[in-house]
Formats: structure tokens, C-alpha cells, sequence
């Protein structure tokens, strides 16, 4: 083997190894061409299974990946990826999905494999994101092929998974109370769900430990762009008190959204207390009011979407059902409280003046 010298396991099992993982990379290498992330996952999930089937750590002791590390790089010189911590994730990232790379064929022969689809998503995902997910979900597989999904279908930037992976997004998402399977056709009911979550994470607004629904709403407006991401896929704003005028009445809904997901409108009221029973019938009859006013013909039913500080679940289930309009209710968190008495450490430009005039 020509590249002996410069091995620092002197084992032949362990040298034919590398002779085969430098000639499976230039392979790689030369598909990369047209599939780079493909490809370079691939492989990446090969020498993870190498690892594992060997038992390499048990094998060539507990300095192997030091050692495996060193031999790559020394293999090739002009690459990066092979640091321990990439060679750690390689080998989780084989654990997590052991199945990833079997045909259709051998997976409809088990149970529990997944699909060819959604093995096909994972090797579209970047490395880089791919390594947030194998940490953040500790080899719950569902967990992981959710963020997966999801970071696909929103083209989700590493900083945005980040976010989601850190707001636990996977046990939140679709989990509001709901009665959109009794008012809404099942298809529509489906998706209607899953834009919803409970509770939504406002730990991007800061805020006063005493604040009211109007410092509350203005701060979400005023960080919209933040807002609309925690809403989720395919919300669009489309105004803050939206005047509907009703007969000789005028009613301000607190916000207005549109989702092109489920192809209709969503009305949010927002409250800073616990849930109460009347607030169903006010949304209710702003969901009415856009139904008639607002949805076209090619816009699905109007749906309600009530946000409190807190609720009594066995109470938003009986309120729910007195209603023939499909709700949702959730609560919000807000963590990040600024305290009334906070003082900051930095001077007033009028402390400052003063400051100046004593001297």
C-alpha cells in the first residue's frame, strides 16, 4: 500500500479500509459534478456505517477517531470534513437513519423503514443542517425526518432551523385545540391543523412584566417578519385592527393573515389573559364577517385562531363545540420579561446633561 508510511494503525484490515474509502471518495468526487450534497452525504453515510459494522471504536481503541481523522487528511490533503467531530457525526448520522440507503424493494420487505421519498429529502438537506438535526433530536428518527421536511419545504437557512430545533417546533406544531374536523372538509381539516401550534414561542418580543394586549400586539407588529416565521408556512399579513364595517357597526379584528398553504384567511385575536368562554363567539363572528365580506370563490372557509395567555382545556373543548365555526385555540409563552422597576445601566441623555452642568 503506498500511502503505508503514513498510516498510524498498522493493521491490514484497518489499511485495506482506507485503500477502499480514497477510492469510494474520488468516485464520489467525479458524480459530484452534478450532485454535489447527494453524493458527498452519501459517502459521509457509508464510512458512518463502516464505523458502526466494524465496531472501529472498540477495535482500534478509544483514540481511533483521532487517528481516522489524521489518515484522511493525510489521504486527502486538498479536503476538508474530516475532522473528529464531522467523523462523530458520520457515524449518527448512519444510526439515525441505519435504512436510509436500502432499495424500495428490500424496505417494503420490513417494518418501520422510511419511505423512499423521504430518504431521498434527507440526502437534499446540507451537512451543516443535517448535524443540527442529528444533536437536537437524540435518535428519535419522526423527530428528525420532521425537521427535515420542514427545512425543505420552507427553504429554512441553518440560523432558522437553529430557531425551530431550539423552540421544540416538532412537539408544538398542529397541537392547538381545535374544531376544524367538524367544520372543516378532512382534507382541509388536515392542513388547517398543522399551521397551527401550542403554544407559540414569543421570546423574540421584548416586554415589560406588566404589559396589556395593546403593547402586546404592537410588538408583533412591530417584529412582523419574526412573527410570520414562528406563524409558519405560507402567512401572509394582511393588517393590524382590520376594519370590517357590519350594517351601522364597525368591528377591528386584531390581525388579519392569509395562508396560501390551505388557500384561505385566518383571523387572529390575541389575548393576554386566561381563555374565557366568550371569546369564541367574538372570533366566531369575525369569521363569519370575512366569510361574507372578504373570501372569494376560490378561497377556502375562514378559519378563527384564538391566542390566550393561558386555558382551561376541558373549557376550550365545551366552548368549541357550541360553535359552527372552525377555531383553534392556543396559548403563547413569553419568557424574556423585562421587570417595571429595570433601570438601565446605561445613562439618559437628560442624566448626562445634568451630569455636565454640575462639573
Amino acid at each position: 500500500m503506498e500511502n503505508k508510511k503514513i498510516l498510524s494503525i498498522t493493521d491490514r484490515e484497518y489499511e485495506e479500509w482506507l485503500v477502499e474509502l480514497k477510492q469510494r471518495y474520488k468516485k464520489s468526487q467525479i458524480k459530484a459534478a452534478t450532485k454535489v450534497n447527494i453524493e458527498l452525504l452519501q459517502f459521509y453515510w457509508l464510512l458512518g456505517k463502516d464505523i458502526v459494522n466494524m465496531k472501529s471504536d472498540v477495535k482500534w481503541g478509544n483514540k481511533f477517531y483521532d487517528t481516522l481523522s489524521k489518515d484522511l487528511k493525510e489521504l486527502f490533503p486538498n479536503t476538508s470534513g474530516f475532522s473528529v467531530r464531522n467523523l462523530q457525526y458520520m457515524k449518527q448520522f448512519y444510526e439515525l437513519f441505519p435504512e436510509v440507503l436500502i432499495t424500495q424493494q428490500a424496505a417494503a420487505q420490513k417494518e418501520n423503514l422510511i419511505t423512499q421519498q423521504a430518504a431521498a429529502q434527507i440526502f437534499e438537506v446540507p451537512w451543516g443542517h443535517l448535524c443540527l438535526i442529528i444533536s437536537a433530536t437524540n435518535r428519535d428518527q419522526q423527530k428528525a425526518l420532521f425537521y427535515v421536511n420542514e427545512t425543505i419545504k420552507n427553504n429554512w437557512s441553518r440560523n432558522t432551523l437553529g430557531i425551530f430545533l431550539d423552540s421544540n417546533l416538532y412537539e408544538r406544531q398542529g397541537k392547538a385545540i381545535t374544531n376544524f374536523d367538524y367544520h372543516l372538509p378532512k382534507e382541509n381539516s388536515d392542513l388547517a391543523k398543522q399551521i397551527t401550534k401550542d403554544p407559540y414561542n414569543f421570546d423574540f418580543l421584548s416586554l415589560k412584566d406588566e404589559f396589556g394586549e395593546k403593547e402586546l400586539k404592537d410588538a408583533l407588529i412591530d417584529n412582523i417578519q419574526k412573527f410570520l416565521i414562528e406563524l409558519g408556512t405560507g402567512f401572509a399579513y394582511m393588517g393590524r385592527e382590520y376594519r370590517l364595517s357590519i350594517g351601522e357597526s364597525d368591528e377591528f379584528i386584531d390581525m388579519l393573515f392569509y395562508n396560501t398553504s390551505i388557500h384561505a384567511y385566518v383571523v387572529i385575536e390575541v389575548k393576554t389573559r386566561n381563555f374565557k368562554p366568550e371569546d369564541i363567539g367574538q372570533l366566531g363572528t369575525y369569521v363569519v364577517a370575512v366569510d361574507n365580506m372578504l373570501k372569494s370563490e376560490r378561497d377556502e372557509k375562514t378559519i378563527g385562531l384564538l391566542v390566550c395567555k393561558n386555558k382551561n382545556e376541558i373549557l376550550a373543548r365545551y366552548a368549541l363545540e357550541s360553535s359552527n365555526q372552525p377555531i383553534g385555540i392556543s396559548s403563547f409563552k413569553l419568557s424574556k420579561l423585562i421587570p417595571e422597576n429595570f433601570k438601565s445601566s446605561l445613562p439618559t441623555i437628560e442624566e448626562i446633561e445634568n451630569e455636565l452642568k454640575n462639573k
